[in-house]
């Protein structure tokens, strides 16, 4: 797990409208080493977060409403102006539109409510690495994305 000695140099952010599930989740990565440098309930306190720091995070999780047309927006500009950061998607969304919206933003990892640490683990490693992972509930949406 050379891999995760990596995240836990860089560290991960979080950023959560309140859902009781990824602060589970969250203590489970702490629990297994992984550094997280802040947790955000919205983009726009993520992203006075994110100026404040002096070394990016690698991976930035987020759990949002991905329906809301200004929550997208937000997420465009933030990639816009953070390319380099790895954004992995957590949601019960998995409708066509929403998986689709996302990884045109430029999300690396898309996980369906469900996952636990091991499937957090193996996304973040994943996308630090290059690589895309999904849920199995959104592969094929994925996929056919990426045949497009």
């Amino acid at each position: 797990m050379a891999m995760v000695n990596s995240i836990k140099q860089t560290g991960i952010a979080v950023i959560n409208d309140k859902s009781p599930i990824i602060d589970i989740i969250c203590n489970d990565l702490v629990k297994s080493g992984i550094d997280i440098l802040f947790r955000s309930e919205n983009i726009e306190s993520g992203l006075l977060q994110l100026s404040a720091l002096e070394e990016l995070p690698q991976v930035c999780v987020f759990d949002l409403d991905f329906s809301n047309g200004t929550i997208l927006t937000q997420l465009r500009e933030l990639k816009l102006k953070y390319p380099t950061i790895k954004f992995i998607a957590h949601s019960d969304d998995d409708s066509e539109e929403t998986v689709s919206d996302l990884l045109e933003i430029g999300f690396d990892s898309y996980l369906l409510i469900g996952s636990d640490k091991e499937d957090f683990l193996t996304a973040i490693e994943g996308v630090c690495d290059g690589k895309k992972y999904f849920s199995t509930g959104i592969s094929k949406i994925a996929g056919e994305y990426f045949q497009k």
